[in-house]
């Protein structure tokens, strides 16, 4: 094959606060459509990308040691996420042509990446491959090991999730439904607690810029207090909760995506409970669980096929729609999981 066009999405500057649109932009390269002789990469046809909060943290200017999967990005180079791809060829004979992957990779049409970036195969195709994006991907990965193995849910306890309809959230709050739990989340819109209450079966849900006082509100859905909180967004939120924890209360610890946007971050005042209380709070990176990818699907794609659990996304069609979609995720814009579509094969 010869040379194709390749659009990609490159970051211009590091971002100080919340990131614009002109903090990236689009260009119209080309590629090879052939591995390097010897290569044992694998060369990927971009189909979905994930807009994921954690990549505004790759997106700050970093001196010294780096978190692995958290490092920052290179300017003047595409940026990097999770996504679902097509083989076009591969020097790893685990992977051949026309295989459909999902793991690490570039903004770009096309993609030159290590094998290692695969996290696994997809084999199930009777759902949308976007899925592999958001549900049956790194979110609900998330939010099955954060829920799961951290928060160790019990039937008939009571579960708070923080930006419920995002992502994760949304799929915390239908496994915690399945556990037999009573679940409440919180959302930025009207709208969004709608759907929370009428289409992902959650008890109850609210719309936190309505609340003047958190506090106040969370004894208001959680009068006997809560045992897991599952946690996506920290500050004046994780503050709040701590008041209203039962005795050996959970915090799967998530994200914080209060946070990600601040100079100065937030600070937190009370801690104390987590002593008092004996609470287990626990920050978590999914990789660590991807080893229960095989469990989490059989679990999960039953409950999909026979519609008992749901998925949200919101599509932007096309590379050059990523920079707004990526954005639009710290103003609330998205609701469900947000994909930006590069081809559909």
């Amino acid at each position: 094959m010869g040379e194709v066009s390749n659009k990609q999405v490159f970051l211009r500057n590091y971002v100080s606060g919340f990131p614009k649109e002109s903090d990236m932009y689009l260009v119209e390269g080309t590629i090879t459509l052939k591995l390097p002789e010897g290569s044992n990469d694998v060369l990927l046809k971009n189909l979905y990308l994930s807009c994921d909060p954690y990549m505004r943290t790759r997106m700050n200017k970093v001196e010294g040691p780096q978190v692995e999967g958290f490092n920052a990005y290179i300017l003047d180079s595409p940026l990097v996420g999770y996504g679902v791809a097509k083989v076009v060829e591969s020097g790893d004979p685990n992977y051949k042509e026309g295989d459909v992957v999902w793991g690490i990779t570039k903004w770009e049409e096309y993609s030159l990446v290590p094998s290692a970036h695969i996290v696994f195969k997809i084999d199930h195709t009777d759902v949308p491959l976007s899925y592999y994006t958001g549900i049956l991907g790194m979110p609900g990965m998330t939010a099955y090991a954060g829920f799961f193995e951290i928060g160790s849910p019990k039937k008939g306890e009571k579960v708070f999730v923080s930006a419920a309809s995002g992502a994760v959230g949304q799929l915390v709050g239908q496994f915690a439904k399945l556990t037999g739990c009573y679940v409440v989340g919180s959302a930025g819109s009207k709208e969004k607690v709608d759907l929370l209450k009428n289409k992902l079966g959650f008890d109850e849900a609210f719309n936190y810029k309505d609340e003047p006082d958190l506090n106040a509100a969370l004894k208001r859905y959680f009068p006997e207090g809560i045992d897991i909180y599952f946690e996506n967004v920290g500050g004046k939120t994780l503050d709040a909760v701590l008041l209203n924890l039962k005795i050996h209360a959970r915090i799967p610890c998530c994200g914080m995506i209060s946070q990600y946007n601040l100079t100065e971050h937030e600070g937190v005042t009370n801690l104390a409970n987590l002593i008092y209380k004996r609470i287990r709070m626990e920050g978590f990176v999914v990789s660590d669980y991807y080893h229960l990818y095989p469990k989490f699907l059989e679990f999960l794609l039953p409950h999909i096929r026979e519609g008992k659990v749901v998925y949200v996304e919101d599509i932007a069609e096309g590379l050059e729609n990523g920079p707004a979609a990526l954005v639009g995720l710290f103003s609330g814009r998205n609701v469900g999981k947000q994909v930006v579509v590069v081809a559909r094969s």
